[in-house]
């Protein structure tokens, strides 16, 4: 019995498939035809028996018979003979290809992933299926499958197992369908699986994520909640592969409101170490997962165990530490913030989550590095949610998962790296084990960022050289053949000749050679045993080789970039690098375009483009290259900065200063030009978005605050000109005040009335709502009088100009104690510790001068700090009911001054014609 076209309940047999699990709503009538008991088969993890079955044949029937080249590569792909170009065929046929794709794709998740060893190979599979293929080899069709799945000049990894079976699997998913709507998302995790086995994640086409909007609305329509969360999850992953961690986290959160899942990160009372008296307040995750239909009630922590078979996950490893517990213990208390719907969990007790929730939770800590809430959660914040996950086992995969998140955690912490490289030791180790079926472990497998077997190793040995440990850790480079991180193991043994060696003989085929012939016991080996390199790693390893040779980089890189058929994006890379680190930024910029062109995900090449073509004044280019990076990055404030930049010189003339137009001067390169009012304004925006992010880059505020002050914003050059101080005053001391920043400051202050903030603001007439601007007058008085108060008279007690401003902005405010104050203080670090003034002729002119002008601002505010002085005390100076001191009266200031001038200075410049006016001041002082 086959299936008939336009079966109702077809959409529940993909559904199946996608979830890993057979439905027993799907009738009977359907779970019996041949092409469902063919993906019960796929599902219970049967694929030999799927492979091998004559169903299949006439799909794993080849289009044409491979030949083998001299190389040891086929002259072409392997295809079906239902090729790409054929029309889709009936329901069931449409139905069996998928089955069939999902067998290979899960196949070589199984041998690469999951564990545990396959049962069949590619040549033992495609020979039962085509009888002229008897002298195929295993090492062929891996050699072909490796350079086919080099993508965006990125090599796949050589050592993958069976990679025949991706290939087949995403010709399988290429092909047309038109009865089945999932085919296109079974093509998204093809995709996803090999972002995982290329060395580094290359941009995808669009309509990759396109591609499942149709069926994300179909999914809604039929009201299925944990489809529709768990693509939102995938996409979320894929989005996490690419470091697109901000809308990765956005697509987490956004699957568990879907799914249901209602989670909070509050605290609780409890205890963390073995010693401790008293509760403290503990970060714990309250998480319940939605009320399933047939799943029983995990009111309680009871339901931890999965099934009565916790038994058949990894093994969780005691920290058996002197000091700290196993794990927080709680009181039976929450946070009274805690909302209402989770107020009623037990901190200590909580109800196991459902296998998909944990997914989620894990989600949320795939970026264990982030150090900004924007991005997610941070590092501690993340331990919480993992030993929720932890402690209710759930899946075997996913309790991997969890156990190697937690893992990357404790590995930073002194108290926990033993355990932690312990654990990750063991949970390598477990993979080829047969302690839990295939179904269980491919069950979530597309739900989580399970490393592969090979990631796993390398972060061990990642891990053993973080300890210092490089020898162990070498060992394992060199049996995955990681040959780039077995150089780095030479270079921290300050060995780099031999990282040359090994580049070298792997180049020119010897190093294998040799180990071939130990292995054999033979002095020479003919050509034909010599492993097959694909150009993508070839390309790799001169591109290693430039890196290790400085002296021949341009030549090693451009190697390279031939072998590959200029297609390796590494090799354009280094090249533009190199070319730049030169100065040769004409040659830089053609090869980091290139570069650009293969895989715009990187924001570094963007970057080093983008500054090539500032060298080369293309301002343009050099804007869309900076746009590209923060599109990419939206936190890197550097590449804000240099956008900024940018922007100041775009549309800049040679011509004179109109409107709302400023002049900018490019030091030597030519007169000022003329910089448009609009380009400052996005200059300024780049600056104040970028400072977000670097916060105490000190030349990102300097450059902020001039363009501030450019288009008027006064009130962020004051902040900006505060910032630039506190990053910079213990090291350049004065030095880091920009004079003529203030110094417009206050003027914009003291140029409005002093009027006060609480009049009508009511009135339209433009001349009163200038006094709320905040940029000048009252509104931007209170700024910079913070500037003053709290950052720079703390800080310097030497700088006569510094004083100056300071008295003219208390002078505007009326208080004229104070500002004859910081007059004096003026003088007294211009004039009174200046040591020169009494040996140099020109500075004592110039302190002369100081004098007369200090003289007469005592003339001028004396009297008014007098009377206001008197005011304060109740006295009234018209009758003489206050006795005002001598000493302090600006006459005896004023005479003081001068008498001390004239007595530092007589012996030296008493001849001087300027020393008569000095003399007649005094006289006019005393008769005062």
């Amino acid at each position: 019995m086959s299936i008939a076209p336009n079966v109702p309940d077809l959409h529940l047999v993909e559904h199946s498939l996608l979830e890993g699990k057979w439905r027993p709503d799907i009738p009977t009538e359907l779970a019996q035809t041949p092409e469902c008991l063919l993906i019960q088969d796929v599902l219970a993890g049967r694929f030999k028996a799927v492979l091998t079955s004559p169903l299949v044949a006439p799909l794993l029937t080849l289009k044409d018979p491979p030949i083998v080249s001299t190389d040891g590569l086929l002259h072409h792909d392997l295809e079906p003979a239902c090729g790409r170009s054929q029309p889709p065929g009936s329901t069931a046929e449409e139905l069996l290809r998928l089955a069939v794709g999902v067998a290979f794709l899960h196949a070589f998740v199984q041998v690469n992933w999951t564990g545990p060893d396959l049962e069949c190979t590619p040549a033992s599979v495609l020979k039962l299926h085509n009888k002229n293929l008897s002298e195929l080899s295993e090492s062929v069709l891996h050699n072909q499958a490796i350079s086919q799945l080099a993508y965006g000049g990125e090599p796949a990894y050589h050592l993958a197992k069976y990679p025949t079976f991706l290939t087949i699997a995403q010709q399988i998913f290429d092909l047309q369908y038109q009865q089945l709507t999932t085919s296109a998302w079974w093509k998204f995790r093809a995709f996803l699986v090999h972002q995982q086995i290329l060395d580094d994640p290359v941009a995808s086409d669009p309509a990759v994520f396109a591609s499942l909007n149709d069926l994300d609305e179909r999914l809604k329509v039929g009201s299925e909640v944990d489809l529709e969360g768990r693509m939102i999850l995938e996409r979320g992953l894929l989005r996490h592969t690419f470091a697109h961690d901000k809308i990765a986290a956005e697509e987490f959160v956004k699957a568990a409101k879907v799914m249901g899942l209602k989670y909070e990160l509050s605290g609780a009372m409890g205890k963390r170490t073995k010693f401790q008296v008293s509760d403290l307040s503990q970060l714990v995750v309250l998480a319940e997962s939605r009320k399933r239909a047939g799943e029983e009630d995990n009111a309680t922590g009871g339901g931890a165990q999965r099934d009565g078979e916790a038994n058949q996950v990894p093994e969780t490893l005691a920290l058996n530490d002197d000091t700290l517990l196993e794990q927080t213990e709680f009181t039976s208390t929450v946070d009274h913030t805690v909302s209402a719907t989770l107020f009623h969990l037990d901190p200590a007790n909580q109800p196991a989550l459902h296998p998909l929730d944990q997914c989620i939770l894990l989600g949320l800590c795939l970026n264990v590095k982030n150090t900004s809430p924007s991005h997610g959660l941070t590092g501690e914040q993340m331990q919480p949610y993992i030993a929720r996950v932890i402690s209710h086992p759930r899946n075997w995969s996913i309790h991997t998962m969890a156990l190697l998140l937690r893992s990357r955690l404790e590995s930073h912490r002194t108290r926990t790296v033993e355990r932690a490289t312990l654990q990750l030791q063991a949970l390598i180790e477990q993979m080829p084990t047969s302690d839990s079926t295939v179904t269980e472990r491919l069950l979530y497998f597309h739900d989580i960022s399970l490393p592969s077997k090979w990631e796993m190793e390398k972060e061990l040995a990642v891990r053993f050289l973080s300890l210092g440990v490089i020898r162990s850790a070498m060992e394992i480079f060199e049996r995955l053949e990681m040959w780039e991180e077995v150089v780095k193991c030479w270079q921290a043994l300050e060995r780099p000749d031999k990282g040359i060696a090994i580049v070298t003989e792997l180049l020119e085929g010897s190093r294998e050679e040799a180990e071939l012939v130990t292995s054999k016991g033979k002095a020479s080996i003919s050509e034909k045993q010599r492993p097959v390199m694909d150009v993508a790693r070839t390309a790799k390893l001169w591109c290693l080789l430039g890196d290790l040779q400085p002296e021949k980089a341009s030549e090693n890189y451009q190697k390279a970039w031939e072998i590959s058929g200029e297609k390796s994006g590494r090799a354009m890379r280094s090249l533009g690098g190199h070319f730049f680190a030169k100065g040769k930024y004409v040659e830089a910029i053609p090869c980091l375009q290139k570069a650009a062109a293969i895989n715009p995900l990187l924001s570094r090449t963007w970057f080093i483009l983008g500054c090539a073509l500032v060298h080369e004044e293309d301002w343009q280019k050099a804007r869309d290259a900076f746009t590209r990076c923060v599109a990419i990055d939206d936190e890197d404030g550097e590449s804000w900065s240099n956008l900024a930049s940018v922007y100041l010189r775009m549309g800049a003339t040679e011509e004179k200063s109109q409107d709302r137009d400023v002049l900018i001067e490019d030091g030597d390169s030519g007169p000022p030009r003329k910089v448009p009012y609009a380009s400052r304004m996005l200059a300024f925006r780049a600056l104040k978005h970028g400072l977000k992010y670097s916060y105490s880059n000190w030349r990102m505020w300097s450059n902020y605050m001039i363009v501030a002050i450019d288009i008027g914003e006064n009130s962020e050059a004051c902040h900006a000109l505060t910032r630039v101080i506190e990053e910079r005053a213990d090291k350049d001391g004065e030095g880091c005040v920009d004079f003529d920043v203030l110094d417009h400051l206050v003027d914009a202050v003291t140029r409005a009335d002093n009027a006060k903030a609480d009049e009508d603001v009511g009135n339209s007439d433009p001349q009163s709502l200038a006094q709320y601007n905040p940029n000048t007058g009252n509104r931007l008085a209170p700024r910079v009088a913070g500037l003053f108060t709290h950052t720079l008279l703390p800080r310097f007690s030497a700088s006569p100009r510094m004083f100056r401003a300071y008295a003219r902005f208390l002078v505007w405010r009326s208080e004229w104690a104070a500002a004859l104050e910081a007059y004096m203080n003026a003088y007294r670090a211009s004039v009174v510790g200046d040591e020169s003034v009494a040996t140099d002729a020109k500075r004592w002119n110039e302190a002369a001068l100081e004098l007369e002008e200090l003289v007469d601002i005592l003339r001028n505010l004396g009297p008014r700090a007098t009377e206001a002085a008197e005011e304060t005390r109740g006295g009234n100076p018209a009758t003489g009911a206050v006795k005002r001191p001598r000493g302090t009266t600006w006459q005896f200031q004023a005479r003081g001054l001068v008498r001390t001038f004239i007595g530092r200075t007589k012996d030296v410049f008493g001849d001087e014609p300027e020393w008569a006016k000095l003399e007649r001041l005094l006289d006019e002082l005393k008769r005062q």
